[in-house]
């Protein structure tokens, strides 16, 4: 007969269970402190919402999938995001809050703004890696933004698919610039310039309005005059493109129709009405529908019978991008830090996406220049491709 008193074998029972309870406590934490985590500012509300849900989906999907095959070299993904309205000083709060409470690898950042002003910060802590929606030109600089890397070509790049397609198809074309004042819309403009008179083409107008404009019948009047055979806009998502279509086929314009990455969703083109029929730009991925070999498409067609916007193939496959460079990382026996991340993602050559991206792809610098011109098919409702990938 146990010769402990009562409360003293309540005591012990009670300890006992405190510590085989605390025992799958402290392995969850152990496990929660070996995750492999993705941070990201997310805008999930405000203007840019229509583009956050799309990219916090793909990250999601992705993520899902690694931990379902079992994760990173047994270690899993936890992605960590916070909405930021598509404002600077939310999503730097964003970051901070994030990193704050995680150890945190691997960074989806929502705007140029903020991928600017975190940058002294991702560079003084060395412990991320940082990719996001910006197709920032600027951002393009290894040796100034040495642990950020953006998805596709930068916007100066798009712009040089675009006039090499253009050169191919119709040699000494003459082609017309029509921008937003934004430092979105500025950016590519004077490289690009000088990229078409390289290629032998011609500029013989620029025309910079207001971002989301609707009255432009005096600028379509200074762009009939031109009588460009084609027509680049930049720096916008829909208006006034539409408004620049419409009324310049009313005025007997014959130009070519373009735009690049952030105009080009099939649902932002479909809304441009009849008018745009044949409205062409670039792509750096496939779009979710296409069907030519892409197993990843198929894969993401199974988990989301709806289409999904280029802004979810964008999130997905920065996650994928972002998963290389940790595997890559962990099988050199190396720490998992923003220059060893930045290393491997380097190290990519002739990489398959799985046919988000149409062709293998290597990356050398911060930016991955490839891609496809596709054209608008009103009847299909679909966005078919036009050239082959271009590779810069």
């Amino acid at each position: 007969m146990n010769s402990a008193t009562p409360s003293l074998r309540r005591r012990t029972l009670v300890a006992a269970a405190g510590a085989s309870l605390a025992a799958p406590l402290l392995v969850q934490a152990q496990g929660r402190n070996d995750d492999i985590v993705i941070g990201g500012s997310i805008p999930m509300t405000g203007v840019f919402a229509f583009a956050g849900v799309g990219i916090n989906a793909g990250i999601s999907d992705y993520v899902k999938i690694v931990n379902d095959a079992g994760g990173i070299k047994g270690r899993k993904l936890r992605y960590v995001p916070e909405d930021t309205a598509y404002k600077v000083d939310v999503s730097v709060a964003a970051y901070k809050k994030i990193i704050s409470q995680n150890k945190v690898h691997l960074y989806y950042g929502d705007s140029t703004g903020f991928a600017k002003t975190i940058n002294p910060e991702l560079m003084r802590t060395g412990e991320i890696l940082m990719a996001g929606a910006s197709f920032a030109t600027e951002l393009n600089d290894p040796k100034k933004y040495p642990q950020q890397f953006l998805v596709g070509p930068d916007y100066t790049e798009m712009f040089t698919i675009l006039l090499r397609h253009i050169a191919k198809e119709k040699p000494g074309a003459k082609v017309a610039f029509v921008y937003s004042d934004s430092e979105f819309g500025r950016d590519p403009i004077d490289e690009s310039e000088a990229a078409a008179k390289k290629l032998g083409l011609s500029v013989p107008v620029k025309i910079m309005t207001p971002a989301g404009s609707v009255d432009v019948s005096t600028e379509v009047i200074k762009l009939r005059r031109a009588a460009p055979d084609y027509t680049i806009f930049h720096g916008y998502i829909l208006a006034p493109i539409p408004e620049f279509i419409q009324q310049g086929k009313q005025q007997g314009m014959t130009s070519k129709w373009m735009g690049t990455f952030w105009t080009m969703d099939s649902s932002t083109v479909m809304k441009m009405g009849e008018g745009a029929d044949g409205f062409m730009g670039v792509m750096p991925f496939r779009y979710y529908y296409d069907t030519e070999k892409a197993p990843m498409l198929e894969k993401i067609r199974n988990m989301r019978p709806e289409y999904q916007s280029t802004a979810y193939i964008q999130g997905f496959l920065t996650t994928m991008l972002f998963v290389e460079s940790a595997k890559r990382t962990l099988d050199a026996g190396k720490e998992l830090n923003g220059k060893n991340l930045k290393e491997a993602l380097n190290s990519i050559k002739d990489f398959d996406t799985g046919g988000i991206i149409g062709t293998p792809i290597t990356i050398k610098g911060n930016s991955i220049p490839v891609g496809r011109v596709y054209r608008a098919d009103m009847k299909a409702q679909k966005m078919v491709a036009a050239s082959d990938w271009i590779a810069l």
